[in-house]
């Protein structure tokens, strides 16, 4: 039997569930005593909990303000999303041909799982599918200095932000879509580079439609 939780972890767990899903927005105000209140523990574990976010960077400090959420940093985010397509691009078609085709067919599930969430959509649970997908389709992949900057790359997208999807909802068809020439190509037996270009451009469409909304909202301001 596993120990429940503890405090400083379950308001860790709630208050980071909210910034991804959006709910606490970037640059919305943490008020500590209002979130111990609400969670019905002291602000000691809140305090702890907030300063984890902050080492994550989900969270920042402002000086006679408090913690606030942070924004998503679009430079940080346009290389980052650029290295993971340039290695997962790769580790996927180093591991293409090495998939099982029980690997494959759980790949083929996990994408129909995230075609039943476009019908009520729901970010995270899309996000986890997703990740779950990609881990699947990089699993085989023989080497392991590029399965550990894949690896080291998705930590870094997660401190950034977990979700993508949660700004850009409208890509996730397209992703879904995305995954299934991908199921296709290796189900084929595509070669090694068509496989890699595929992924690749996968992981750069999601982030053209980032930065395009990134766009859009600034004329919207202007």
């Amino acid at each position: 039997m596993t120990d429940p939780p503890s405090k400083s972890q379950r308001a860790y767990e709630v208050i980071k569930s909210r910034i991804v899903d959006g709910s606490y927005s970037p640059g919305f105000r943490l008020v500590l005593d209002q979130l111990a209140r609400e969670l019905q523990v002291s602000p000691v574990p809140i305090r702890e909990a907030v300063r984890r976010l902050e080492a994550e960077q989900f969270v920042q400090f402002e000086r006679n303000v408090g913690a606030r959420v942070t924004g998503i940093n679009p430079t940080e985010y346009r290389h980052t999303m650029q290295t993971l397509a340039i290695v997962e691009g790769a580790a996927t078609g180093l591991a293409a041909p090495l998939l099982s085709a029980a690997e494959l067919a759980r790949a083929n599930e996990v994408n129909e799982g995230l075609r039943a969430c476009l019908r009520n959509f729901d970010p995270l649970a899309f996000t986890a599918l997703n990740r779950e997908f990609h881990r699947l389709l990089c699993a085989p992949c023989p080497n392991p200095q590029l399965t550990e900057l894949v690896s080291r790359t998705w930590a870094r997208m997660a401190s950034i932000r977990d979700s993508s999807f949660t700004f850009i909802p409208g890509r996730a068809t397209e992703s879904v879509a995305e995954h299934d020439e991908l199921l296709r190509l290796i189900g084929s037996g595509a070669n090694e580079a068509e496989v890699e270009l595929a992924a690749r451009e996968h992981r750069l469409g999601t982030l053209r439609a980032f930065l395009a909304r990134g766009a859009r909202t600034e004329e919207d301001q202007a």
